[in-house]
């Protein structure tokens, strides 16, 4: 079987083919994956946040792109600079743009948001949120490195 080792980010082709991933379905390490011209099985060193436009390099040499799946999201509007700041108090993955705010999907935070004066659409969209604040990717957890400290 034909094996993935390499993660080329914002890839160029040419491509052999394609993989349509969701938000979830984006965060690999191993795993046997099906794309328009066959399989191969994926063997990263760690789990990794796969982005759109990135690129699987097979050990044959084939380069498999990796494009978002549209998936259920919340469109919001507002007073963005405070509806983005409860949103990152709950940890919650979000994409920011210059007049709106996109997260997943979620009731209890769109509900939430409405108290909060938003203005809410629904959506079907490729999901691609912000990265963390040290790099490519996403954040992992709630550590702010080697202190105890409560949020009170």
């Amino acid at each position: 079987m034909t094996i993935c080792t390499t993660i080329l980010r914002a890839a160029k082709g040419p491509f052999a083919g394609r993989i349509a991933l969701d938000y979830e379905g984006r965060l690999l390490r191993r795993k046997r994956l099906h794309f328009d011209g066959g399989e191969f099985l994926l063997n990263l060193p760690e789990v990794t946040s796969i982005e759109d436009g990135d690129a699987f390099e097979l050990s044959d040499f084939r380069r498999i792109v990796i494009r978002a799946l549209p998936e259920p999201v919340l469109l919001i509007r507002g007073d963005l600079p405070r509806l983005a700041w409860h949103i990152g108090n709950r940890h919650t993955p979000c994409r920011i743009e210059a007049d709106r705010l996109i997260i997943r999907r979620d009731h209890v935070l769109e509900a939430m948001l409405t108290r909060l004066g938003a203005r809410i659409a629904h959506a079907e969209l490729p999901f691609c949120p912000e990265g963390g604040a040290y790099g490519h990717g996403r954040t992992f957890g709630h550590d702010h490195g080697h202190h105890h400290h409560d949020h009170a």
